[in-house]
């Protein structure tokens, strides 16, 4: 006598099981903390490096608003919490920028000292790339100061 086994049905559940998201680069960065170290990161090296020092020059005498602002903006920026957008509305960066004179020299400075950061705070090889990317372009979009040559993509506001 032979014995016929039931086939094997493979049990699928109605709706599929929820993948976890991809990490934001918060995340990827270590959330609170590690965005709160990069920009630390980049406002001492502007304070301690001297050829950060015209850079420095266009910040306001303390920077622990200044860093708190860069911070809060960042976090929503990267993915995580929105910190900035309940207290001072749409981050609207060009315009918020606009007093300050900022050409082909001021976004190379910042550019630097942004890339040194990245270069020194620890995280993998693939975000800060991401990171660099992405500062890079809207460091360039920042630029509002006529230049011969040069011009700014939007607005220009110094001439």
């Amino acid at each position: 006598m032979t014995s016929v086994s039931a086939p094997v049905v493979p049990v699928v559940p109605e709706t599929p099981t929820p993948q976890p998201a991809a990490a934001t680069p918060y995340q990827r960065l270590g959330g609170e903390q590690g965005v709160r170290a990069l920009v630390d990161h980049f406002y001492d090296l502007m304070e301690l490096e001297p050829r950060y020092a015209d850079l420095r020059a266009m910040h306001p005498t303390h920077s622990a608003e200044t860093r708190d602002k860069l911070f809060w903006f960042l976090s929503g920026w990267l993915g995580g919490p929105d910190l900035y957008s309940p207290r001072f509305g749409h981050p609207r960066l060009r315009m918020r920028h606009f007093p300050y004179a900022i050409g082909t020299k001021e976004r190379d400075d910042w550019m630097a000292c942004m890339v040194q950061t990245l270069d020194e705070v620890e995280m993998d090889a693939d975000l800060r790339r991401q990171l660099h990317e992405a500062f890079a372009g809207t460091a360039d979009w920042m630029r509002n100061k006529a230049e011969q040559g040069n011009m700014p993509a939007g607005n220009v506001v110094h001439a």
